[in-house]
């Protein structure tokens, strides 16, 4: 069995999609998929992608991006809360899941989060052109420590792995620092909403060996107090020179 780590194929791009539908339906038959979020805008689509995937691999484990909780052109009066329950049930229906998995000694735990500006404070113009601003509804009341709050809570932190290797994943990044170097100053204005460290709490409570995040669409693997912290984000099309766009293969066993 081996696992693999995969984020934000953004399958709304008819080139992502066609890679999706590209993969071998018989080489992956044994092996687990960590698909750690951002697959597509709406739940057709969404659906589409999961139940491709789950033909063609053993187990499909999935936490929602932000991008899955859009709700654009989905009614004036929905929710994102609401499109994450509809985004549960595509999930259940579809045969992937977003419990925790344990197989031949290994335990792989997502988490759920969102941001809560815990890297810093948005300026104004991050506040103008980040279209979760406008394309995410949440209800009277929700600001973004709210937010991440409310999806902290919903991970379950009482899972016993001792004994085995564990694995968490999550869409949004749980540290900082878990970002290149050379990343440029006029992109590090998105490192408020990259993530929070209600996250990196909650997984260093688990002891996992291996963190599996997204969003970023920065491909990378390093080790920080003892964990190693793995992005493999296929990104959108145009992203060549930070995405290799290819499956990763992060334990075998």
């Amino acid at each position: 069995m081996r696992v693999f780590a995969l984020s934000d194929v953004h399958i709304d791009y008819e080139i992502n999609a066609e890679w999706v539908t590209g993969l071998s339906l018989a080489d992956y038959r044994d092996d687990v998929l960590i698909l750690a979020g951002d697959v597509a805008n709406t739940l057709r689509l969404l659906d589409w992608c999961l139940a491709v995937l789950v033909a063609r691999f053993k187990k499909v484990l999935f936490v929602p991006g932000n991008h899955d909780l859009w709700v654009v052109g989905e009614g004036r009066e929905k929710t994102s809360l609401q499109k994450f329950q509809e985004v549960v049930a595509v999930v259940e229906s579809c045969g992937a899941s977003m419990q925790s998995f344990r197989e031949r000694g290994v335990s792989i735990v997502p988490l759920l989060g969102w941001y809560d500006y815990s890297f810093g404070e948005p300026d104004e113009e991050l506040k103008s052109v980040w279209m979760d601003y406008y394309a995410c509804r949440w209800p009277a009341g929700f600001g973004v420590k709210q937010i991440a709050a409310h999806f902290a809570a919903l991970n379950n932190n009482d899972i016993v792995v001792d004994g085995d290797k564990t694995i968490t994943f999550s869409h949004f990044l749980p540290r900082i620092d878990v970002m290149p170097h050379f990343i440029p100053a006029e992109k590090r204005r998105l490192y408020p909403v990259l993530g929070t460290l209600q996250l990196e709490d909650q997984l260093r409570r688990l002891k996992p060996s291996l963190h599996v995040y997204g969003h970023s669409h920065v491909n990378r693997k390093v080790t920080l107090d003892g964990v190693s912290y793995i992005n493999n984000a296929f990104g959108y099309p145009h992203e060549t020179g930070i995405a290799l766009k290819r499956l990763l293969c992060i334990h075998e066993c």
